[in-house]
């Protein structure tokens, strides 16, 4: 993207955006549009004729305006460990924007769910067996019973299988808030 266009009359350069980030205009006295780095405190003019130098006072640091959200922290990936920025007040797994996996950001979210999972599966488990064992005799006569049966094993099943996810996944690192 062009941020400088040449006038056709004058020949000279004239800006028409802002300077890219870590630049700066600056104008010589002989009307010559010098780009330079943020940090530059001295410049010289290239035009053969002037040959210049510029002392430039030094321009305070530009600062890029991040919101402040409560609860957002800067997040090292537990699988490729480039960093990112999440909320930690969501109580959700986060998705690196880098590499895409997911991980738990800190320990206690993963473990807190693969105990509530693990809780849940074993009294499914429980709710299944008991089912079983005390409607053993029925099911010989109601068919149905074997898809209770079937379907309180699966569910407990799927519980305990999603109680591992949560045990075995990986677990980003907070590095502080931004």
């Amino acid at each position: 993207e062009q941020h400088v266009v040449k006038c056709n009359s004058c020949n000279e350069a004239t800006p028409i955006r802002n300077a890219p980030p870590g630049r700066k205009y600056v104008r010589c006295p002989c009307n010559c549009l010098l780009i330079c780095k943020s940090s530059s405190q001295r410049i010289a003019c290239p035009r053969p004729d002037c040959k210049k130098i510029i002392n430039l006072a030094p321009s305070p640091p530009a600062t890029v305006a991040v919101p402040t959200v409560p609860g957002m922290c800067r997040v090292t990936c537990a699988h490729c460990h480039d960093t990112f920025l999440f909320n930690t007040l969501n109580n959700a797994l986060a998705r690196c924007p880098h590499c895409r996996k997911v991980s738990s950001v800190g320990p206690e979210f993963a473990r807190t769910r693969s105990i509530i999972f693990l809780i849940f599966g074993l009294v499914v488990l429980g709710i299944g067996i008991g089912i079983t064992v005390g409607t053993m005799q029925s099911a010989v006569e109601k068919g149905g019973l074997y898809v209770v049966y079937v379907g309180a094993f699966l569910v407990s099943l799927l519980l305990l299988l999603r109680s591992l996810y949560y045990c075995a996944m990986k677990t980003s690192l907070i590095e502080g808030p931004i």
